[in-house]
């Protein structure tokens, strides 16, 4: 005999009681309490096999959650940043972010959903009348609150559902990492990537405005060139990361007003060359005195002496400018004889 034909073997024993009586009014109570309605099973309270049905629905939820968990992070590692589909009716739009919206959304959703059909479905939907106590916890009263979790912890059938609680437990595991991917944004990861730049041993030193190599007679005394390094141009995909940490400043001083030993020795014939880049927070300096050889950022007036050793004489700086080793090749072009021996623009961990 299946349970529909025989469903009161099935209902829950604490069911049994009536409910809905309804007090007499009189003249000390002059309004009836109407009380709680009868209570009306569900058929999954009755029908073991309509019980398995939800179940199964709600671990089905949880395990879609799970997998789109693994699409999200799976998306965030296929998908370019700089990749555009077409969606309508949206039109086109980024599909790393669509892919991490719609992947994150299902995920959550899933457990969102399964949650409320596992506790509209299966979990105990007796109404419970109590009377209200006092705040402070009596003795009493925690005795009951402990009753009462049992007794909810029993009717949730956490234990009995194992497939619900198992794929459940999965889904909430599994979400959080959606979270840790997300950390890869926060900043580049931990990498040498801002300790180099493109100047390397024979690298040309290029005019920025000609795009031409650069002779030490084409830098008279007390002027400001700009330079980058051979090989990189303005239509190259990531120009402007490199030139953020390349750009030179060249400036010719007569050797006998350079002060710093280093400085001297690293120059050729007086043409010193510096980052451009400023160490307060990297903004380019642009503005140059030649008789006081003070380089001047126009951002925060941080000054730079580069006759000595481009330190910091004035503003918020807190390091001098990394200095460029150069000399020139066999075709008299200025060309560079290694990397700049700190990282370039603001502190950076100071450096380390």
């Amino acid at each position: 005999m299946s349970s529909q034909e025989n469903p009161a073997e099935n209902l829950p024993s604490e069911q049994e009681s009536a409910h809905g009586a309804v007090a007499v009014a009189d003249e000390a109570h002059p309004f009836a309490d109407p009380g709680l309605p009868p209570h009306e099973h569900r058929v999954q309270d009755i029908d073991e096999q309509a019980a398995r049905r939800s179940e199964r629905t709600v671990a089905l939820l949880f395990t879609i959650s799970m997998l789109a968990t693994v699409a999200f992070i799976a998306s965030f590692v296929a998908f370019p940043v700089d990749k555009s589909v077409y969606i309508w009716p949206i039109g086109h739009i980024s599909a790393l972010n669509f892919s991490l919206g719609m992947t994150l959304g299902v995920a959550l959703f899933c457990i969102g959903a399964g949650a409320v059909h596992w506790a509209r479905t299966l979990m105990s939907d007796v109404e419970v009348a109590d009377d209200r106590h006092p705040i402070e916890a009596e003795p009493e009263v925690k005795a009951k609150v402990l009753a009462d979790f049992a007794e909810g912890a029993k009717e949730s059938q956490l234990g009995r559902r194992k497939l619900i609680r198992n794929t459940m437990f999965g889904a909430l595991a599994m979400v959080p990492l959606s979270g840790v991917v997300l950390l890869r944004d926060l900043g580049p990861l931990p990498e040498d990537k801002l300790r180099h730049t493109l100047w390397s041993k024979g690298k040309l030193l290029v005019n920025m405005n000609t795009n031409e190599p650069l002779r030490p007679s084409d830098i008279p005394v007390g002027s400001l060139t700009f330079a980058k390094p051979e090989g990189l141009e303005e239509h190259d995909h990531d120009f402007q990361t490199q030139i953020a940490k390349a750009a030179l400043m060249i400036v010719r001083i007569q050797p006998d007003n350079i002060k710093d030993k280093r400085e001297l020795a690293w120059s050729h014939e007086g043409v010193v060359a510096y980052s451009k880049i400023c160490t307060h927070v990297g903004c380019p300096i642009s503005l140059y005195e030649q008789q006081t050889h003070h380089a001047l950022c126009p951002c925060h007036q941080s000054t730079f002496d580069l006759s000595d050793g481009a330190r910091v004489i004035f503003g918020p700086a807190g390091h001098a400018l990394p200095q460029l080793k150069i000399g020139v090749n066999e075709e008299g072009y200025l060309e560079a004889h290694g990397d700049f021996d700190e990282p370039v623009g603001p502190a950076f961990w100071e450096r380390g």
